[in-house]
């Protein structure tokens, strides 16, 4: 178990959050899936809790207006010392500053966004509120990544706005960049060509450890979820994605260190 709740470098990814149609049903799919309780969270963009493990936040979701008819994902968040800043210096390098930035009570202050290709991500100055208090325990974030068609000119866009040294995996079929930040892997960006999904588009995914992916991949069906890709062996250990009952996609892995 490490407790995570510090201040992060910015360009650390360090929240997730989740925006639903219905907050208590999906309240009770991650309960069940990942052992969640929950407490409450800041209420100036509507009803939204945060999601606790051994009393540790660990992520949040919120409720969606009733009029607004937006995709259900998870949306991580990028830390940052200055919200206003980045959101300048996010457009400025072409991307869109879709909300915010705007203050979250005493909580801390928050922008959402989306990088050039369109994929949606949040930054996050904190106040009283760190982020993600607990890692390397199942049902927490263990991994960011954004899936893209490719990821050279995306990943100039990242560069520019947070700082990140990028390490390329050299291959002609394999697209693929690691984020760091003084020297440690933070992040990565996958360019998947053509095999990127029409109905979602470029998306950062969140990674959940879990004890057992295949156990976990068939209590998802079970709890009225979908399994997108299925399990399987990859580099970080054995993954599967799958998408709760909104639609929300996600990724459980079990480490190889587990």
């Amino acid at each position: 178990m490490t407790e995570a709740a510090v201040r992060r470098t910015p360009g650390t990814p360090c929240w997730v959050s989740l925006m639903v149609h219905g907050l208590s049903t999906t309240q009770k799919f991650y309960a069940e899936l990942f052992g969640w309780e929950f407490g409450p969270g800041p209420q100036q963009l509507g009803p939204y809790v945060r999601a606790l493990i051994d009393g540790k936040e660990v992520a949040g979701i919120g409720q969606l207006p009733p009029e607004r008819h937006l995709p259900v994902a998870w949306t991580t968040y990028l830390a940052t010392d200055d919200a206003d800043a980045t959101a300048e210096t996010i457009r400025s390098c072409g991307g869109t500053v879709a909300v915010g930035p705007l203050d979250a009570g005493e909580a801390g202050r928050l922008a959402i966004a989306s990088d050039p290709s369109g994929a949606v991500f949040g930054i996050w100055q904190a106040a009283a509120h760190l982020g993600t208090a607990l890692a390397r325990v199942p049902g927490t974030p263990v991994w960011n990544e954004l899936v893209t068609r490719e990821t050279s000119t995306v990943a100039k866009f990242y560069q520019a706005v947070f700082g990140y040294e990028v390490e390329a995996v050299v291959s002609a079929d394999f697209d693929y960049q690691t984020l760091h930040l003084n020297g440690r892997p933070v992040a990565s960006l996958h360019g998947v060509g053509r095999a990127l999904p029409r109905d979602r588009g470029p998306h950062w995914m969140t990674y959940f450890e879990v004890v057992d992916t295949d156990e976990a991949a068939a209590r998802v069906v079970d709890l009225g979820g979908h399994v997108l890709q299925p399990p399987r062996d990859g580099s970080s250990g054995r993954v599967a994605t799958v998408a709760d009952p909104e639609g929300a996609a996600f990724t459980i892995v079990r480490s190889e260190d587990r």
